[in-house]
């Protein structure tokens, strides 16, 4: 039966997240079917300044134990 963990984060943080997956997956012993994601778009920080938040990014993998 195919199951569903879902991870969040944000754009800066993209290494870390990529190591707790990796992490989860070895530690859980899982046969992973798919990964997919999302970023979302970014907004300004600051209304009016050019600079930019990070975005939050979503990564959604499906598997079976």
């Amino acid at each position: 039966m195919q199951q569903v963990k879902i991870f969040k984060s944000i754009e800066s943080e993209v290494s870390n997240l990529e190591e707790t997956i990796n992490t989860w997956i070895a530690e859980e012993n899982v046969n992973v079917t798919n990964i997919f994601g999302n970023i979302a778009p970014q907004s300004p920080s600051t209304p009016g300044m050019g600079s930019f938040s990070s975005s939050d990014v979503i990564v959604v993998v499906l598997y079976e134990k």
